[in-house]
C-alpha cells in the first residue's frame, strides 16, 4: 500500500455506495463532490485497485465489495464513540437510517417522525422506502440502521411491535361491493385484478389458497400509486393493506376481505450487530405504555397521519415501492 487507509475515506465510500453517485454522497456529508472524489481517489491508491465503477449510478467493484462491510464497521464505531462522548449532553445524537415499505412510510412514519425531531432534536432521520424482502437485507447488511419489518422472524431485544396491518380489497366507490362490510376473495373473480409485485403478493396468494379460490391477476403492477390509479380509472380491482387508504382518492374504498388475512409489522434494528444508542433511544419511546407509543397498525383505518414521507432509496439496491 502507498499509504494507510482513514476515516475519511471509508466515510466516503460507504456514502457513494449508499447513495450511487458523487454529488449525492457529498449532499450526505456536508463536504463538496470533490473531496469527495479524492478520497475515494486516496483509497484506490492506498489499496492499489478501485473499488467503485464509476456510472450512474456507482456501484463497487469486488474489492470494494469486500471493503465496504469494513469500512462500515469502522464509520459505525466512530460514530458510536462520538455519541458516547455526547450522550450525558442531553440525550442521542447523530443520524438514524430508517427503512419501511410504502405504505409504512405514507401512513406511520409522519407521526413518528414529528415525536421523535420533538423528543430528540439532535437526532436525525432519514427514511428509505423499500419492498418488503429487501428491508432485512439492507438492515443486516449495515445500509440503513433501522427497518420496519414485515412478519419478522427472531428478532433482538428491544424491537418494537406497531400492530397487525389486514388485507383490504381496493374497490371504486361505485362497485357493487363496495359497501359490503367484507368482501370473500371469490367474489372479486369478475372483475381484472391488479396485483402489486411487491411485498403484499404472497399474502393475497394465501387469502385466495385458504379460500380454495383460483387466483388469476390480470396485471402485474410494479408501482403501488399506478396501480391505485388504475383502480380509480376502472380497470380492475385489488387487495392491499389498510395503511393504504391515505395513498386513496376520495372515490375509492377498502373493503376487509375474507379470509382475514394480516401482515404484522415491527421496528427493529439488525440482528447481528449493536445498535447505536439514537436507534435504541428512538425504539426505546416507543416502548408499550411510553409516551410516543404508536397505535397499532390495525387501526390503520383512521390513521393518525395522513401526511406523506418523501423517501429516498438505498442506491446498493434498485427497490420498487410495494405494498
Amino acid at each position: 500500500m502507498a499509504a494507510e487507509v482513514n476515516l475519511a475515506q471509508f466515510r466516503a465510500l460507504v456514502a457513494v455506495a449508499d447513495t450511487g453517485g458523487f454529488g449525492a454522497a457529498a449532499d450526505e456529508l456536508g463536504i463538496s463532490q470533490s473531496a469527495v472524489s479524492h478520497a475515494v481517489a486516496a483509497l484506490e491508491r492506498s489499496l492499489g485497485a478501485p473499488v467503485l465503477r464509476r456510472g450512474a449510478p456507482c456501484r463497487p467493484t469486488a474489492l470494494g465489495e469486500q471493503v465496504l462491510p469494513h469500512a462500515r464497521t469502522a464509520v459505525a464505531a466512530a460514530a458510536a464513540v462520538r455519541t458516547i462522548a455526547t450522550r450525558h449532553r442531553g440525550g442521542p445524537t447523530g443520524t438514524v437510517r430508517l427503512a419501511a415499505p410504502t405504505t409504512v412510510c405514507q401512513a406511520l412514519l409522519p407521526g413518528l417522525l414529528q415525536a421523535w425531531k420533538a423528543a430528540f432534536p439532535q437526532v436525525t432521520v432519514r427514511v428509505f422506502e423499500g419492498e418488503d424482502a429487501e428491508l432485512p437485507v439492507w438492515l443486516e447488511a449495515g445500509t440503513v440502521d433501522a427497518a420496519v419489518l414485515v412478519d419478522a422472524g427472531p428478532l433482538p431485544p428491544g424491537a418494537v411491535a406497531l400492530g397487525a396491518d389486514s388485507m383490504h380489497a381496493l374497490l371504486r366507490r361505485d362497485h357493487p361491493l363496495a359497501d359490503q362490510e367484507t368482501v370473500h376473495v371469490g367474489e372479486l373473480a369478475d372483475d381484472d385484478f391488479l396485483l402489486s409485485e411487491g411485498g403484499c403478493e404472497r399474502h393475497i396468494r394465501e387469502a385466495y389458497r385458504r379460500a380454495g379460490t383460483r387466483f388469476t391477476p390480470r396485471h402485474r403492477i410494479r408501482d403501488l400509486n399506478t396501480l391505485i390509479g388504475m383502480v380509480h380509472a376502472g380497470v380492475g380491482v385489488s387487495v392491499m393493506p389498510a395503511l393504504a387508504l391515505t395513498m386513496l382518492p376520495p372515490d375509492c374504498v377498502l373493503v376487509p376481505i375474507r379470509p382475514a388475512m394480516h401482515r404484522t409489522l415491527t421496528l427493529t434494528g439488525p440482528v447481528s450487530h449493536p445498535w447505536s444508542p439514537a436507534v435504541s433511544g428512538l425504539l426505546a419511546s416507543l416502548a408499550v405504555g411510553g409516551p410516543f407509543a404508536t397505535p397499532a397498525a390495525s387501526t390503520a383505518a383512521t390513521p393518525a397521519a395522513s401526511t406523506a414521507a418523501t423517501p429516498a432509496t438505498p442506491a446498493a439496491a434498485t427497490p420498487a415501492p410495494t405494498a
